[in-house]
């Protein structure tokens, strides 16, 4: 039997998205079991209440991934970037994930994040052009008593 052509289009469809993230899912919990993502927003306020700095991700499957971590430049230098990766560090451990991994470039804040424990995964070279994305990932042990 001779197949049908299939017709490929780029271009937003809602319909189409919910079903394919509900089959992959579908097929991941085939074989992981059932897991839920769960966002988490971390904000850092001066007295006026402006933001001074804060980092978003989620956690799921084991694993907290810090998505965008800011320090507005006044705010930078004095330690807010390692109570707020300190802070999300107690949230990975309350939610009982393994670990938390991120990537940065190497003009952001590679050496900051190998200073928090942070190993080495990977690079993407020329991500942007004359660039590297770097992966980190910092296992999470049990605290001791």
């Amino acid at each position: 039997m001779s197949q049908s052509p299939l017709h490929l289009a780029f271009g937003a469809d809602p319909a189409a998205r919910a079903l394919i993230s509900d089959g992959l899912t579908l097929y991941n919990t085939g074989h992981v079991g059932p897991y839920a993502y769960e966002a988490f927003e971390l904000y850092a306020r001066d007295d006026s209440g402006r933001v001074m700095g804060g980092l978003f991700g989620q956690a799921g499957m084991g694993w907290l991934y810090v998505d965008y971590l800011w320090l507005h430049p006044e705010a930078r230098h004095d330690g807010l970037g390692s109570r707020l990766m300190a802070e999300v560090e107690a949230k990975a451990r309350q939610l009982g994930c393994v670990g938390m991994f991120l990537y940065t470039y190497d003009f952001q804040a590679p050496d900051f994040y190998r200073k928090l424990g942070f190993d080495y995964m990977g690079e993407l070279e020329d991500c942007p052009p004359g660039h590297r994305r770097i992966y980190l990932k910092k296992r999470l042990t049990p605290e001791s008593a």
